[in-house]
């Protein structure tokens, strides 16, 4: 399975662009920490990118994304893919066994409080967010409160990275792609 055709899933089932945008700043970081360890940037992207490919169709944790997991094996999703989808939700039971698995667990919730903070910035640019900006609002409870930061903390300790430096690479990853998540900046937004 390649790119494209993770893409032809994530756009037949997700319609909401915020939720395509995490899920491309998940893919993001994912193909990047695939990098860094040597792994394949296409398998470990592929999990980002179809990580929550099911929420607008099983929006409990009673459905997501155990319920998507035979839709994705009907499309030819490859069972690791399947396997690490599954293991990013504690509560599947699925545990996370793999480095794939743990990064992509560590990835997926620090996207959304980098995204916040990119909001709430004047110019509305993942650019202008530093670590330290993630950091001055991690503190305030009630900024992104929706965020789990207890996740995040203990997704950066599965994954072996300490947070802050976690917090830094996705972050970088997320500009990578800035214009993609809509994260550009006010001067140049689509």
């Amino acid at each position: 399975m390649n790119r494209d055709q993770g893409l032809g899933i994530l756009q037949e089932f997700i319609k909401n662009i915020n939720l395509q945008r995490h899920m491309f700043a998940v893919e993001a970081a994912m193909r990047d920490y695939a990098v860094d360890h040597g792994e394949d940037p296409e398998t470990w992207g592929l999990a980002g990118l179809l990580h929550d490919f099911d929420w607008e169709i099983h929006s409990t944790l009673e459905q997501h994304p155990q319920a998507g997991a035979p839709l994705l094996r009907e499309r030819g999703v490859p069972e690791d893919i399947v396997r690490c989808i599954l293991s990013h939700a504690d509560h599947t039971g699925v545990p996370r066994t793999t480095l794939m698995d743990r990064a992509l667990f560590a990835c997926d919730e620090i996207t959304g409080l980098i995204t916040a903070v990119a909001l709430v910035r004047p110019s509305k640019s993942v650019h202008d967010v530093k670590a330290k900006s993630v950091k001055k609002k991690w503190k305030d409870a009630s900024f992104a409160a929706a965020v789990n930061r207890e996740e995040i903390e203990r997704g950066a300790a599965e994954f072996g990275v300490e947070l802050w430096e976690h917090v830094d690479h996705v972050l970088q990853s997320m500009c990578r792609i800035a214009p993609q998540l809509g994260l550009q900046g006010s001067g140049n937004a689509s």
